[in-house]
């Protein structure tokens, strides 16, 4: 089939914008390789186009669709490729745990945030190149200001240090409202607001964690202990 003028938009190793290009090299026709040069610039993409998965194929300015699309366009077989599927599972084991830790300390609902923020916190830095990765496709502050997302485990840590030890309430309290204000307003933009479809950096930047209601939930407990720290 002869096609005229056609631009792939895909970021780096992707497995679906691969199989487009393997495609279009084996039906011989001539297309223009756009790869992304950050996350940014994809989630730009993203909004401009009203998309919210890429790969993305244009034909004479008019776009297709992804992978499968044009597969079907070329009218020939899409190649089946494994996507890990989104689960909540850590974010169950890390409250999960939790919540048993502060049942056996004893320190209700304190504990529990706390004992959360640290684990939190920890699974963030084991692998703190990868939660920048990710942080920044929804992060406000982490967008304009990369360097946040480096010192955010630091914060969350020592939140939950603060909630367990009882010390230094107005300055942490003060930490965790900020903190948990900018994240709310970052996830409500990104997924209510964007209709972006991402996952949550919250337990690491590997993690398949969607981005959503449960994202959400964490910053409003920020906000709400934060809240009574101060008070």
């Amino acid at each position: 089939m002869a096609l005229e003028n056609v631009k792939v938009y895909r970021k780096k190793l992707c497995p679906y914008g691969q199989h487009a290009v393997d495609l279009l090299r084996k039906q011989n026709i001539q297309f223009e390789d756009h790869l992304f040069a950050n996350t940014n610039e994809e989630q730009a993409f993203k909004i401009n186009h009203q998309v919210q998965t890429t790969p993305q194929i244009f034909i004479d300015g008019e776009r297709i669709g992804g992978y499968t699309d044009l597969a079907q366009k070329l009218q020939v077989a899409p190649k089946a490729t494994s996507n890990k599927s989104t689960s909540y599972w850590p974010v169950i084991t890390v409250f999960s745990v939790c919540l048993l830790m502060a049942i056996a300390t004893q320190t209700e609902l304190r504990g529990f945030m706390g004992f959360s923020l640290c684990v939190l916190a920890c699974l963030k830095i084991m692998d703190l190149p990868a939660f920048i990765k990710g942080f920044v496709q929804y992060d406000l502050l982490a967008k304009k200001q990369p360097v946040y997302a480096k010192v955010y485990p630091l914060a969350e840590l020592l939140v939950g240090l603060s909630l367990l030890a009882k010390q230094l309430p107005i300055v942490f309290g003060t930490i965790a409202l900020v903190v948990g204000f900018i994240g709310a307003i970052s996830i409500v933009k990104s997924v209510y607001i964007d209709k972006l479809n991402l996952n949550c950096a919250c337990v690491g930047g590997n993690s398949k964690v969607p981005l959503g209601f449960v994202s959400l939930t964490e910053n409003l407990a920020m906000i709400f202990m934060g809240a009574i720290m101060l008070l």
